[in-house]
């Protein structure tokens, strides 16, 4: 396929996107047979969601101007989680003038189980990031998830997520501004599911 409309066009020969579900991410590579007058290409990204059901610009990647040979081209997408996802190229001149290439899709599989991940930094002062993992049950409803803090006593000292969540990948930060050192547990609670981690505020 080619894109333009002049007589020598940027000429895509492949446009493909693939799943690294070990990184979460996903990598966008194509490849151009000619190029002439090629700024560049921006990558745009459409995700399926009630309130937002627009292609946006995620990244600009510099072309080669103008060229003879088979150039190539990636981008890796780390801002995704879970969900369908297509991606397209926006090829753009020098002049200004730009074209669209065809859309790729991709469905990033929904975890299948539970996780509680060690916070980081650790030991911190005064904030820490907690990452968690609620999976699909097969059917499109949200699980009660509650996330608490305790001392080295049992006595609760936070509570950072007490609400429904649908199935993906979260991460909560949690400030111990008012707390003094010590060991702490965070404890991750939703139906059947329970974990429990220690951290060290260390001021």
């Amino acid at each position: 396929m080619s894109f333009g409309t002049s007589p020598l066009p940027v000429e895509l020969t492949t446009f493909n996107a693939i799943i690294n579900n070990k990184l979460k991410n996903i990598e966008l590579n194509w490849q151009t047979a000619t190029e002439v007058n090629n700024y560049g290409f921006e990558v745009e990204r459409f995700t399926q969601k009630k309130d937002n059901n627009k292609w946006e610009k995620i990244a600009f990647i510099n072309g080669h101007g103008n060229s003879n040979s088979p150039k190539f081209y990636n981008y890796f997408d780390n801002t995704v989680s879970s969900g369908k996802f297509q991606y397209r190229l926006k090829q753009i001149d020098f002049d200004g003038k730009y074209s669209y290439s065809n859309i790729v899709e991709v469905n990033l599989g929904l975890p299948t189980e539970f996780s509680l991940k060690q916070n980081y930094p650790n030991p911190f002062n005064p904030s820490t990031v907690i990452e968690y993992t609620i999976p699909s049950t097969g059917m499109e409803q949200s699980n009660q998830v509650m996330l608490k803090v305790y001392d080295i006593l049992g006595k609760e000292v936070a509570t950072l997520v007490n609400k429904k969540q649908s199935a993906g990948n979260y991460k909560v930060k949690f400030n111990a501004n008012n707390l003094s050192n010590g060991v702490y547990f965070y404890k991750l609670t939703s139906g059947n599911y329970t974990a429990t981690k220690k951290l060290m505020l260390m001021k």
